[in-house]
């Protein structure tokens, strides 16, 4: 009976691989599913039989199985599992004395024996093998990082964290040391704060997002909330000082809930530019650029309002915005405070309307009275001189959402200028414009006046949403053997484009290849060419048999994605009706969590993330202009390009169980050498716990060391360490700089998506600390938690 039972199962996984194994092979794709199902089915009948070749039959399929995998991925454990999981538990289970004895019972009598020479020697070595291949891993490149730490001429995140990335340059990098690659396990809790501003499902937004990194300046440490809160603690307790509440506005319709920062200014050091006097009160201050786009002003002392700044504390960043419809603009990133500016860019709702939305116009107010002390507009760069109270900034023009970065030394501020909404659509673009000269471009301004010094564009005539989220990192190397000033841009495409930050001239070669620009939708143009830099961590190309899932029936479902859509191998495969698949999509390889440098001794540190997206495009008619194509009313409708030729539907390109279609690794780690521009090494981050799943109750348990999506920077200490959160299974890490060593790891109460930052107490022990509040689109724990470190 169990022998009858078991054939019919297996009968069944076959007629269900051979379906959809016939569904790829008629789409182009390969033909071993079949091949795999006739050996299932070939079994179960003679199982059924009661036949004992059954088992000699399964074995054989087993070492094609094996044969097979090996030829298509190698020894890569994780590719194995939707290959052979199905195919191993079967023949673990035929292996089985309660399968096997009744088979030889019945050819051979009294001489019933309970194991299979064949089948059962089979099982052995694959079992063994793979026990072997647990122990071993093809991807990570082992290397050991040899730079020497040398001064450099300036300035450097030391005692405090001043900025968003440490300084104005954007390095994440900090010159203390007391936490050191020797001792960084025997980091502690020092203390937990939370914050009490949590998601309230029934109002917010489902991009709720806690990624802020705290800065430590004035004796205290600053953070804001997602709903723009911002908290004063005492950097050695966590104890709350103060707290500014603003009134809130929680909406659906809200497509980032998240502030990444806040910045500071010191009134009471004198600034040899300023241009008012410092007042007796508010000489030190916290701005916070909010999410109904607001730029605020408080006390760093108090946490109240400082009256002479703006209006009451607050300048109005809809202001010369023309008609703004509700929750199109807001900000995300921390400001810049620059010399007495405090400067900001935007963000806008992606694809929702196909016109009318906000300008990406970038200004500088004066840090004491709020005043506008000059405007760059993308539409009219040359227009730098304050608008007037009554002027309007042209609509539809590109923004930078990310944070900027500046020179002070050099009086040069640098903006990563991203797309103009919508992202995905030239067919309405003038080639011509300046608006269209201005996507996806790095443009160097002169820090006192706003004036145009120079742009690089990153992407030729975007049609994938390659915005330049990451703030610019500014630092000297060295490279072969010549100093130069540089500036690094990362980019969604993967590019990490060195330039000279002085002229934009670049320093690490930059190859224009040729892609396709043939397809798309009526109307729509392409580039010909795109840039691709000596140093980037663009994606090897898809191919059917890097396509993954947890059994091969979502394995095969994602095959016959890959083979259906769209794809010509690079990241700029156009979009169609039909469907085709970006990769790296949206998400992009590097976000708004930039890179981390160590000047001194010029290593990079970054986390490239590799995932697959689907993009469709949606023809809309006259009738159609402002229906919902594919979203729900009581949902986000950014998207849907009202108004517009087309909707444009984006997602992730994953199997029926929600798992990315693409094999893991889904987040590394990598270690450059800047002055030589070679990864020295490159390892995988984070692990499969708690993992939501669909296929699954709850959060996944187990920690399988796969490499996840990370979203959020790293931090490098002159202790030679690495401090990484950012990955989807709320871990904490340290690794060692030279070679990508993990040293230590905690388990955070939520998800770690923030840039972690680091000071010396009063104390004097250092610490580093982290926001673990979760992030609503990765789908990690949710949380308002704030946790510092030090050494026990």
């Amino acid at each position: 009976m169990v022998n009858k039972l078991t054939s019919i199962v297996i009968a069944i996984v076959g007629i269900a691989m051979l379906y959809m194994g016939s569904q790829l092979l008629m789409v182009g794709g390969t033909p071993f599913y079949v091949i795999m199902a006739l050996g299932l089915l070939l079994t179960a009948v003679t199982l059924f039989l009661n036949k004992k070749i059954a088992l000699s039959i399964y074995a054989v399929l087993m070492w094609i199985v094996l044969a097979w995998m090996i030829y298509e991925v190698g020894f890569d454990k994780w590719q194995w599992i939707p290959r052979g999981d199905i195919i191993g538990l079967i023949g673990l289970w035929l292996a089985m004395p309660w399968v096997v004895r009744p088979l030889y019972k019945a050819q051979q009598g009294s001489q019933a024996r309970g194991f299979h020479p064949f089948l059962g020697t089979t099982l052995i070595l694959i079992v063994a093998l793979v026990v072997g291949m647990m122990f071993y891993d093809p991807l990570p490149k082992a290397g050991d990082i040899t730079n020497e730490r040398k001064p450099v001429q300036t300035e450097l995140a030391k005692n405090d964290w001043s900025a968003y990335g440490g300084t104005t340059d954007g390095l994440r990098f900090s010159q203390l040391n007391q936490i050191t690659k020797d001792n960084v396990n025997k980091l502690d809790v020092a203390w937990t704060y939370h914050t009490g501003d949590l998601r309230d499902p029934a109002q917010d937004a489902s991009e709720y997002t806690f990624e802020a990194t705290p800065l430590k300046v004035n004796g205290a440490l600053y953070l804001c909330t997602p709903h723009n809160e911002v908290h004063a603690l005492n950097p050695e307790t966590g104890e709350l000082k103060w707290k500014y509440q603003p009134a809130k506005d929680p909406s659906y319709l809200q497509q980032h809930q998240t502030c990444r920062g806040v910045s500071y200014y010191d009134g009471s050091v004198a600034q040899a530019d300023t241009t008012t006097a410092s007042p007796a009160i508010c000489r030190k201050r916290i701005f916070n650029a909010t999410t109904d786009a607001r730029l605020v002003a408080l006390d760093a002392d108090t946490g109240k309002l400082c009256a002479d700044f703006g209006n009451g504390g607050v300048v109005d960043l809809r202001a010369n915005m023309g008609t703004i419809r509700p929750h199109a603009l807001m900000q995300t990133a921390a400001p810049l405070v620059a010399g007495n500016l405090v400067i900001v860019g935007g963000s806008v709702m992606d694809n929702g309307y196909n016109s009318g939305n906000p300008s990406g116009v970038i200004r500088a107010y004066d840090v004491m009275t709020g005043r506008l002390v000059w405007n760059f507009d993308p539409a009219n760069p040359e227009l730098t001189q304050p608008i007037a109270a009554d002027g309007t900034y042209p609509q539809d023009t590109p923004v930078a959402w990310g944070t900027l970065s500046a020179d002070l030394k050099n009086g040069l501020v640098y903006v990563p200028f991203g797309n103009a909404s919508p992202d995905e659509l030239g067919i309405e673009r003038n080639a011509d414009s300046n608006t269209e000269k201005f996507r996806d471009t790095l443009v160097a301004l002169d820090l006192k006046t706003g004036e145009f010094k120079w742009r690089f564009q990153s992407s030729k005539h975007d049609l994938w949403d390659r915005d330049n989220p990451s703030q610019p990192s500014l630092l000297d190397i060295d490279y072969q053997g010549q100093k130069q000033p540089v500036v690094i841009l990362p980019t969604k495409t993967g590019n990490l484009f060195v330039l000279n930050r002085l002229t934009g001239q670049p320093v690490y070669p930059i190859n224009q290849v040729d892609v396709s620009t043939e397809g798309g939708v009526p109307g729509e143009k392409f580039s010909a060419t795109q840039p691709v830099s000596k140093l980037n961590f663009i994606p090897d190309p898809l191919t059917e048999k890097a396509m993954w899932g947890l059994t091969p029936f979502d394995q095969m479902a994602c095959r016959i994605d890959f083979k259906s859509l769209r794809y010509d191998g690079n990241p700029w495969t156009p979009a169609t009706e039909a469907g085709s698949i970006v990769f790296p999509g949206n998400i992009g390889v590097f976000n708004w969590g930039s890179v981390a440098v160590d000047p001194e001794r010029q290593i990079l540190i970054a986390s490239p993330v590799r995932l697959a997206y689907k993009y469709n495009l949606i023809k809309r008619s006259p009738e159609t202009a402002d229906k919902r194509l594919f979203t729900k009313d009581g949902t986000p409708y950014w998207n849907e390009n009202f108004q517009g030729d087309y909707a444009i539907h984006i997602q992730q390109l994953s199997s029926s169980l929600g798992i990315p279609c693409i094999a893991p690794p889904w987040g590394r780690m990598v270690g450059v050498d800047l002055t030589t521009g070679k990864t020295e090494w490159l390892r995988r981050v984070g692990t499969t716990k708690n993992l939501n799943t669909t296929f699954l109750p709850g959060r996944f348990p187990i920690g399988f060391p796969m490499g996840m999506v990370a979203h959020g920077g790293p931090l490098i200490t002159a202790g030679d360490v690495v401090f990484h959160g950012a990955t989807a299974d709320n871990f904490f890490r340290a690794y060692d700089i030279n070679t990508g060593e993990l040293l230590w790891q905690t388990e955070l109460p939520a998800g770690g998506q923030a840039t972690p930052a680091t000071y010396m107490g009063s104390d004097n022990k250092q610490y580093v600390v982290i926001a673990a509040g979760g992030h609503g689109s990765l789908g990690t724990q949710q949380g308002d938690s704030v946790v510092a470190y030090r050494l026990k």
